[in-house]
């Protein structure tokens, strides 16, 4: 058997935005009146879809009019985007060396993944493949992204693999039925990060794209072996 799909979460993986995202978001917050800071944020809200972000602004943040603080959100944040976003480093190289099916399935909005991935050269080496969370009933950690995936590509389960940094995305690949590895920023700041996605069910974790490429490596000379 072979690694036949590979399926890379796209914030914190492909792109460098979640500081950025993090940054902005928790203005919008604090002008809304919600005491919280950007590392607050980035620990709290990195992972989740829209909806469900929504729902902790109001839940725990106290937040009452969402309309306005995503609209003030996105009206930094994608200006943010086109002036400073990044791939993260060595990511560009490491994809375009995989001979895989490649795609993206992002809990991102379609919009927000046209404005930040989209950006980059990097969307070229996926595209038409970029999903968002908006094509499926239920965002990570419901499989149903993944699903859509599989469909797509007429691809078994059993012989995908997904790339995540969140314990959503990896809850979700392995309810799926698919393999995942785990990615960790090197330069992320929240501690502990290789054992929650351990413990959400990653089969390997790698910190950085140098990393992940071995742990790719590793996993299809495993399947070799046992085939």
């Amino acid at each position: 058997m072979q690694i036949d799909l590979l399926i890379f979460d796209c914030d914190g993986v492909l792109i460098n935005s979640e500081p950025i995202a993090s940054r902005t978001l928790a203005k919008a917050l604090q002008d809304a009146g919600a005491t919280v800071t950007a590392e607050e944020v980035l620990v709290r809200f990195t992972g989740n879809s829209e909806s469900a972000i929504r729902r902790i602004c109001t839940e725990e943040y106290g937040v009452e009019d969402l309309d306005s603080v995503f609209s003030a959100w996105h009206e930094d944040i994608f200006p943010e985007f086109a002036r400073s976003l990044e791939p993260m480093p060595g990511i560009e190289k490491l994809v375009r060396s995989l001979p895989q099916r490649k795609c993206v399935a992002s809990n991102s909005t379609t919009e927000r993944l046209s404005k930040s991935l989209g950006l980059l050269s990097l969307w070229h080496d996926f595209a038409p493949f970029v999903f968002s969370a908006d094509r499926v009933a239920r965002p990570k950690p419901a499989p149903d992204l993944f699903h859509f995936c599989t469909e797509t590509f007429s691809a078994d389960p059993a012989d995908c693999v997904v790339i995540d940094d969140s314990a959503h995305g990896i809850t979700g690949a392995r309810a799926a039925g698919m393999r995942a590895i785990g990615f960790v920023d090197p330069a992320d700041p929240r501690p502990g990060r290789a054992r929650i996605l351990e413990e959400a069910g990653a089969v390997l974790v790698a910190t950085g794209a140098r990393e992940l490429g071995e742990a790719l490596a590793s996993l299809q000379a495993a399947q070799v072996a046992e085939a």
